[in-house]
């Protein structure tokens, strides 16, 4: 039996350390550099989607004047009333750039695809669902006008998840660990 012991030593392979070799997410400086690079992500997609929906107000089936309603719904709106606007596109901007950023880096590598470019598809899909339900105010009811403001509006999901995976793809070294 002494002797089984003593094969399992020999047959376990030696670990040796490199000093300075730690991976940079486990450190203080990779959450924050991880943080920055979603927010540069969730700033660029959002302003590719920004384009989307520019389009889809020049063909008349996109209000801008829906994002007043997350400044009432906030409450902020009460402190600058003449600027609900502003302050309800500053809103859907802090959700592009903070917190769909922080969902899509835990889920991504989750998702269908092969790079972060890929993954964004599907997920830009899936916030699509809400918004074209959350945003459909002041569209004009027939028929047309409702398709073309999904299919613009998915449309621009679209270039936010992949814009958003892009950047991601683009300015990271993440490990396959991540989550």
């Amino acid at each position: 039996m002494a002797e089984n012991d003593t094969q399992a030593e020999e047959l376990e392979p030696e670990v040796t350390e490199i000093e300075g070799a730690e991976p940079d997410f486990d450190t203080f400086a990779g959450i924050v550099t991880d943080g920055l690079i979603g927010m540069v992500g969730g700033m660029v997609g959002t302003a590719a989607m920004s384009v989307g929906l520019f389009i889809a107000a020049a063909l008349g089936v996109f209000e801008f004047q829906a994002f007043a309603i997350l400044a009432d719904l906030s409450g902020i709106a009460v402190l600058f009333p003449g600027n609900a606007l502003a302050i309800g596109y500053l809103i859907f901007l802090a959700g592009g750039m903070i917190t769909w950023p922080l969902l899509f880096a835990s889920i991504g590598r989750y998702l269908p695809g092969d790079t972060f470019a890929l993954q964004g598809l599907p997920f830009g899909f899936v916030l699509w669902t809400g918004f074209v339900l959350a945003f459909v105010e002041g569209v004009p009811g027939d028929t047309f006008s409702l398709a073309l403001y999904a299919v613009l509006t998915l449309i621009a999901h679209f270039a936010y998840g992949f814009t958003l995976g892009a950047v991601f793809d683009y300015l990271s070294d993440r490990p396959d660990t991540l989550v």
